[in-house]
C-alpha cells in the first residue's frame, strides 16, 4: 500500500473530519508527505472541507 492510499484509508476510517497531524498519526505517514497528498486530493476534490483546516472525503 503506498502513502497516497494509506491516506484515504485514514480518511474512511474516521467518523469526523481530520486535519493533516491527525491523518499523519493515523496512517503512520510523515506529516510533511501527509501535506503533499491533500494537496493533490484537494486538487481533484477526493476530499472537501467541511470547517477550517479539517477534511473529509467528498461523498461521491
Amino acid at each position: 500500500m503506498d502513502n497516497k492510499e494509506k491516506v484515504i484509508e485514514a480518511f474512511k476510517n474516521s467518523d469526523e473530519p481530520l486535519n493533516a497531524k491527525k491523518v499523519s498519526e493515523l496512517s503512520g505517514v510523515e506529516k510533511k508527505e501527509v501535506d503533499k497528498i491533500m494537496k493533490d486530493l484537494k486538487k481533484d476534490e477526493t476530499i472537501v472541507s467541511p470547517k477550517r483546516c479539517y477534511w473529509t472525503l467528498a461523498d461521491k
